[in-house]
């Protein structure tokens, strides 16, 4: 199942491109219209998308209509250092307790599509990572029950200011990585049942056609599950949480020398299997 956030409104994506069926009206109201609505429910859904009939889409729209498949949610946890060759890049030993754990505030959060402003004087990164949404509240998690906890996945990037992240006495990675637009997740939540091997998809990014980054999930020094299962023995996660799991290497901070985004540039970013992110920058 791929469930979109169209307009603010919940679409069950069908197989025909850009069509889908809206979920309030489908459902004679019992799910919906917001996604939210969708997550706080989201065995009930379950249970009923399964019985929907996308044969006959009564929805169609275009990717700039296209928000955050989880557009409000309660947390949203950023995990550091969860590639090895990310972390040997940043300077750091790969993490052999839970990664640095942060948040991106929710006024960055956007959808797949979007202008991104490059703060004036910065040096903004590129981080694509694969998201995880929360469907079902989850406290002291057992990794191997932690996928049952997964609503789907998404794209993500964690765009990063890196002069105010990293400037002063001490780090300020939640501001440095919360500017407006800096927190693009789409194009759409995919359940895990869609996916050949969830535990193992391929995720890159490239600018204006370059390639810059390129892995895979299972190099993730803490998985999906793990992560879960680590985060709630400290937090609860609620329906519609977004986690962004971590990025590979290949950012500009990690390079000789170092690269960052310049306006005019475009990003690209993409998990396949589930879709992709398109972010054009200009600036402040």
């Amino acid at each position: 199942m791929r469930l979109a956030n169209v307009n603010n409104r919940a679409v069950l994506v069908a197989a025909v491109d850009n069509r889908g069926l809206d979920v309030a009206n489908a459902s004679g109201g019992k799910f919906g219209p917001g996604l939210m609505s969708v997550y706080e429910n989201w065995d009930s859904f379950l249970e009923w998308a399964g019985t929907a009939n996308l044969d006959n889409p009564d929805t169609h729209f275009q990717r700039s209509e296209l928000g955050s498949p989880s557009p409000t949610p309660r947390q949203i946890v950023a995990v550091g250092l969860n590639y090895s060759e990310h972390a040997a890049e940043s300077g750091f030993k790969v993490p052999d307790s839970l990664p640095p754990i942060f948040t991106k505030f929710v006024s960055s959060l956007t959808g797949p599509d979007a202008t991104v402003a490059l703060p004036k004087g910065g040096n903004v990164d590129w981080e694509v990572e694969l998201v995880v949404v929360i469907g079902r509240a989850a406290k002291d998690v057992r990794e191997e029950d932690a996928w049952t906890f997964v609503a789907g996945l998404s794209v993500g990037q964690d765009i990063s200011e890196r002069r105010s992240q990293l400037h002063g006495q001490l780090p300020q990675f939640s501001l440095g990585k919360s500017f407006p637009n800096f927190s693009p997740v789409g194009p759409w939540l995919v359940t895990p049942d869609e996916l050949d091997d969830e535990n193992d998809l391929e995720l890159g990014c490239e600018i204006d056609g370059e390639v810059v980054q390129l892995g895979r999930t299972r190099d993730l020094v803490f998985s999906v599950t793990a992560l879960i299962a680590k985060l709630t023995k400290t937090i609860t996660l609620f329906p519609g949480d977004l986690i962004f799991t971590g990025t590979p290497a290949g950012v500009g901070l990690g390079r000789d020398p170092q690269r960052f985004l310049q306006p005019g540039e475009s990003l690209r970013s993409w998990v396949k299997g589930i879709g992709e992110l398109h972010q054009t920058f200009a600036a402040d």
